[in-house]
């Protein structure tokens, strides 16, 4: 009898262990969510959801806004703010994904028109994300900087 108990014990241990990780989020399907949203208020949600809160953020050197931000409200301010107001129809659509333990490579292209100059351009780009257990922990940006400097001008 007393065994029967822990056998079962034991399976309802294993078997609930199971079920929760099925229900985690993979470190790919936590990058494509900040992406393929059906809006982009949908990826912000996902990428506030998953990130760490002192996330280092490194925009490209050369790139208009190049640095490296801590935390999603420098982020946000030096970033995104500045990206939704200074361009019309700034984005990132991936082409595809590499993921390999903790660390997610999206590439593809930028597109957008720079408001001041009313030029668009295309850029190639590639976003490298590390995570820490379901956690984004880093972003660093590559990009071909010049067509989008060349926008602003």
């Amino acid at each position: 009898m007393v065994k029967q108990i822990i056998f079962n014990l034991a399976m309802f241990i294993a078997l609930s262990g199971c079920f929760l990780n099925k229900n985690r989020m993979t470190n790919l399907e936590i990058i494509k969510s900040t992406y393929e949203g059906k809006t982009s208020e949908e990826n912000g949600k996902n990428l506030a959801k998953y990130v760490a809160d002192e996330i280092s953020w490194t925009e490209a050197k050369g790139f208009p806004y190049a640095g490296t931000y801590i935390g999603l409200d420098n982020v946000t301010k030096n970033v995104f703010s500045r990206l939704g107001s200074e361009w019309i129809n700034y984005k990132f659509t991936p082409e595809d994904y590499v993921a390999s333990d903790d660390k997610v490579v999206a590439y593809g292209t930028y597109t957008g028109t720079y408001k001041l100059t009313g030029k668009a351009f295309i850029a190639r780009a590639a976003h490298v994300w590390r995570l820490k257990a379901g956690e984004i922990v880093k972003f660093e940006q590559f990009v071909d900087s010049q067509p989008v400097i060349d926008a602003t001008k």
